[in-house]
């Protein structure tokens, strides 16, 4: 087989691949293969270019069994790390002395093992979130069938506990469902139109006991007309009321959070509204808010959990916003409060 030949094979492979012969040398690469092993690989030896001990491991005992193999190369381009699975295959008949080589195939699988990894997260952090009112709930019913039995006042103090661990495990579930069912809508844009005016004073309205609770004033400042938008309502009410949720919640005592509707936003191509929800609180650590929108993400962990947070309020918001095409913003700063921008297509 001549060499042009075998070039314009492996030019045809639509991935990273390359020829090894048996004296243990590159005897021809396609251009993602140079791209990915670096260029003027063809005539040195594999193991000065591929140092990983599976990867050459695995053409060595190729080249001398002619059995297929697969391996696991690791490598990054500068941004993040890429994982490859190598597949190697014994071609006969080519090579020096036409002794034949092993082809050499790298496979992208980055995102499939990022999947994997988030699972895997998920997982971990739902198992954490369930075991500790579980392990709560276990520990006050021991006690109840034992020292507590005849006392009433450490019963109705132990049972008012479990209530709010046995809450706290509702709302938790409540959000999976909520999350999932999201998730499963996202790439379904909705139809129906909503004056996102009407729904925002409502929202404001459901919420008011809970702003005069904690002594907050809470203010929208829109235009007397309708604001139309193409909405899921229910949807569009969860995502303002975690939002004001979390301004009267994380904002503490006799602070006020006001919430503003500005139309043709900028940012986006289209005409769009732009609705923020301002608290002058203590804010948030700028360090926190590239991963606020991350499930079970906490800025400050033992307060989130004392004030019913489950983590996932934010998640919702965003994948939300992501199916109605919109983007969401997050601007705050320690001591100057904190500001969340929505913006959604007319």
């Amino acid at each position: 087989m001549s060499q042009e030949l075998i070039d314009g094979l492996l030019a045809a492979i639509p991935m990273p691949a390359v020829l090894v012969d048996q004296t243990e040398r590159f005897i021809a690469a396609n251009v993602e293969g140079i791209t990915l092993l670096g260029p003027q690989i063809v005539g040195r030896h594999f193991a000065t270019i591929l140092r990983q001990p599976g990867v050459t491991t695995a053409i060595e005992t190729c080249l001398l069994d002619r059995q297929p193999r697969t391996a696991r190369h690791l490598s990054n381009d500068g941004a993040q790390d890429t994982t490859f699975e190598v597949t190697l295959r014994y071609v006969p008949g080519v090579g020096a002395v036409k002794g034949g080589a092993v082809l050499v195939c790298f496979a992208d699988i980055t995102d499939r093992e990022t999947v994997g990894q988030m699972r895997r997260d998920f997982v971990a952090n739902v198992s954490h979130e369930l075991r500790t009112p579980l392990t709560a709930l276990m520990g006050f019913i021991e006690t109840l069938r034992g020292a507590a039995r005849d006392d009433p006042n450490a019963r109705d103090r132990f049972l008012g506990i479990m209530e709010g661990e046995a809450s706290r495990m509702n709302r938790l579930v409540g959000d999976l469902l909520s999350l999932n069912r999201v998730e499963s809508e996202e790439r379904v844009r909705p139809k129906e139109r909503i004056d996102l005016v009407e729904h925002l004073k409502s929202t404001i309205k459901s919420l008011e006991p809970l702003a005069t609770s904690g002594g907050t004033s809470l203010t929208l400042e829109a235009p007397d007309t309708p604001v139309d938008i193409p909405a899921d309502a229910d949807q569009i009410q969860q995502v303002f009321t975690n939002l004001i949720e979390n301004g009267l919640k994380y904002g503490g005592e006799n602070v006020s959070v006001t919430l503003t509707v500005l139309e043709r936003d900028p940012a986006l191509r289209c005409p769009a509204v732009r609705v923020q929800v301002i608290d002058d609180g203590p804010g948030i650590n700028p360090v926190h808010l590239p991963r606020l929108t991350e499930r079970f993400y906490r800025a400050d962990n033992h307060r989130s959990r004392e004030l019913g947070g489950t983590g996932l309020g934010l998640a919702i918001v965003k994948h939300i916003i992501n199916r109605h095409r919109g983007r969401l913003r997050v601007e705050s700063d320690l001591g100057k409060g904190a500001t969340f921008t929505v913006i959604l297509p007319q």
